[in-house]
């Protein structure tokens, strides 16, 4: 199963035994919307609610830090997935959280899964079925994840300042990258950290909600400054837009990436933390 699945795609396997497609949006508190609610009222047949709102370490320090893999398993095999089976998000979201939640399971050592191009959006433009029935699901049985990888935290970063072992791409708008702007989405004072590059992440797809070719893919990297031969790490407001960049670059080939968790909202809350600004 390739990473990126069209609708068409989708609609001819809907029913496969060993496919799970999973509604992965989540909203912003300032979008005023429910995910599960709206889940419940139309969603593509046989899909199940994937709670990406629970699927957060509150042990841990870092704001809006990934699950513990335990976390991630047991949400996973509540919608019926086992690392056997083909999985598929989608989501309905203006910060499209289908990624955040691909990049949760790339992490965690789960390769076969995607994204569907468009999302829900496309899916109902497209006349396709919708569902609000709760699908039968048999939980699968439980199994264990390894720790995440391709992760980064305050201390690597502060540490990258001095060594530039890594590029730091920043999905976030250039209103609030370059501190020109109030942070009406987490309340920080706005900036970047030092040295890192700014893509919107919505400068990724096209005006259909799909996403762009890799070779246009490619070269919005490059005009953002990002050299794709070399390592990146990716960050914005809290996590979760930072994962498109990383799944734009994987569609663009380039893998040696990672995630700063946490991103702008633990950053941007040390006082100790350098910020910088720019004119725009």
């Amino acid at each position: 199963m390739d990473s990126l699945v069209s609708t068409g795609w989708l609609a001819e396997r809907l029913g496969d035994a060993d496919l799970v497609v999973l509604d992965a949006s989540r909203h912003l508190p300032a979008a005023g919307r429910d995910a599960k609610a709206e889940y419940a009222t139309a969603h593509i047949p046989g899909a199940r609610f994937f709670d990406l709102a629970t699927l957060v370490d509150d042990t841990s320090d870092v704001p809006q830090a990934l699950p513990r893999p335990e976390q991630l398993a047991m949400e996973l095999t509540k919608c019926g997935a086992s690392p056997a089976s083909r999985i598929v998000f989608y989501d309905d979201s203006a910060v499209k959280t289908a990624a955040r939640a691909w990049f949760l399971c790339r992490a965690h050592g789960l390769a076969n899964v995607a994204i569907l191009d468009g999302g829900l959006a496309k899916w109902k433009a497209e006349g396709r079925p919708l569902d609000s029935d709760e699908p039968t699901v048999a939980r699968a049985s439980s199994f264990s994840l390894p720790a995440p990888a391709r992760i980064r935290f305050k201390a690597d970063m502060l540490a990258n300042l001095d060594s530039c072992a890594e590029q730091v791409l920043d999905a976030r708008d250039k209103g609030r990258f370059s501190g020109t702007t109030v942070d009406t989405v987490h309340g920080q004072p706005t900036g970047h950290i030092p040295g890192s590059c700014n893509l919107p992440f919505g400068q990724l797809y096209r005006d259909d909600g799909t996403f762009k070719s890799p070779a246009e893919l490619r070269k919005a990297f490059s005009d953002a400054g990002i050299d794709l031969g070399q390592p990146v790490v990716t960050t914005c407001g809290s996590g979760v837009t930072a994962c498109v960049l990383l799944f734009a670059m994987h569609l663009a080939g380039h893998d040696d990436t990672a995630l700063y968790d946490g991103s702008w909202l633990d950053w941007g809350s040390d006082p100790r933390t350098p910020k910088a600004t720019v004119s725009l």
